[in-house]
């Protein structure tokens, strides 16, 4: 696999939910193209079948055809939403194998990050897709750090979120295995299917988006009780966004907190873990390889990617 060369080519299929605008695509186009890049759109990216991109097959053949065409470099999920799970029992990962390239998504990409390793073994990018590099909500250090990885700059120590630095460490030590994860609902949903998730001799990254505590607390449960856990080496918590009880969420109870779900499931684990880097649905997104070598040192409250993921 190779890094993004410069003028290179951004393929775009569209795994999950469809756009919303068509300003959204178009935004993120230009993002590229402003860089020097060029973008080329599978044939079905602008698909919409209610809140996914099209039938499940036509989604699968689009992501094989953005892998097998020389022309591409870099393969960015159109975005996530709802839908990617759906399209890997008609994926032919052979064809990923054959094609090696970076894979780029995020949130429900996760069902294809987890899917890819099992059946390929390829590191990939957990980073925002092609509406997310031009929505207007995006932070220059979410691009440029996107930017950074792609082109090669893969290694080395996990920034920290530029505008609230702290880095909570919920258990100290120091670790180096491979890094494994995505959104935590996500992992969740790879439970007793071909390519469920494997935490053995890992560390294990999680993040999620607006699900309260005591639903953190029963996906935890789930995979402690389905011996996901016992294996695993270490962990990183990426953001939990909107987690908490908020005035807009009055309904939810106001009773733990989703660091006391957190102290109370991953303590016991008796392994390093840290709480809060940019990695999930903030404002900050520092794009991450997966599938690749790092050490988690939660005394120094740092994650560092080690094994550069290109050959």
């Amino acid at each position: 696999m190779k890094p993004l060369p410069e003028g290179g080519t951004i393929g775009v299929p569209a795994p999950a939910s469809p756009y919303e605008n068509r300003s959204d695509v178009l935004r993120g186009v230009e993002w590229w193209e402003s860089k020097g890049y060029r973008v080329k759109l599978s044939e079905a990216a602008l698909a919409r079948d209610d809140y996914v991109a099209g039938a499940a097959e036509q989604r699968a053949r689009d992501l094989e055809a953005m892998f097998s065409d020389p022309e591409v470099d870099v393969v960015q999920a159109l975005q996530g939403g709802y839908g990617s799970a759906q399209t890997i029992p008609h994926l032919d990962f052979d064809v990923i194998a054959r094609n090696p390239k970076p894979f780029v998504g995020y949130s429900d990409i996760t069902a294809l990050h987890t899917a890819i390793r099992r059946r390929v073994g390829l590191p990939t990018f957990y980073g925002v897709g092609l509406t997310g590099t031009g929505d207007k909500e995006t932070t220059q250090f979410t691009r440029a750090r996107l930017l950074a990885v792609l082109r090669g700059e893969a290694t080395g120590e996990v920034p920290r979120d530029p505008d609230d630095p702290f880095v909570r460490s919920i258990r100290g030590g120091r670790v180096t295995a491979p890094l494994v994860g995505g959104c935590l609902w996500l992992l969740l949903q790879t439970m007793g299917t071909p390519w469920e998730l494997d935490l053995e001799g890992s560390i294990f990254f999680f993040e999620d988006v607006d699900a309260p505590p005591w639903y953190v607390d029963g996906m935890l449960t789930q995979l402690r009780q389905a011996g996901k856990l016992q294996g695993v080496v270490g962990v990183v918590v990426g953001d939990m966004e909107k987690c908490d009880w908020r005035e807009e969420r009055p309904e939810w109870p106001r009773t733990k907190s989703i660091e006391d779900v957190l102290e109370e499931q991953l303590e016991p684990l008796h392994v390093p873990v840290i709480y809060k880097l940019p990695l999930g649905h903030g404002k900050h997104l520092a794009t991450l390889p997966l599938g690749v070598t790092c050490t988690l040192d939660a005394d120094a409250r740092t994650l560092t990617v080690d094994e550069s993921p290109f050959a």
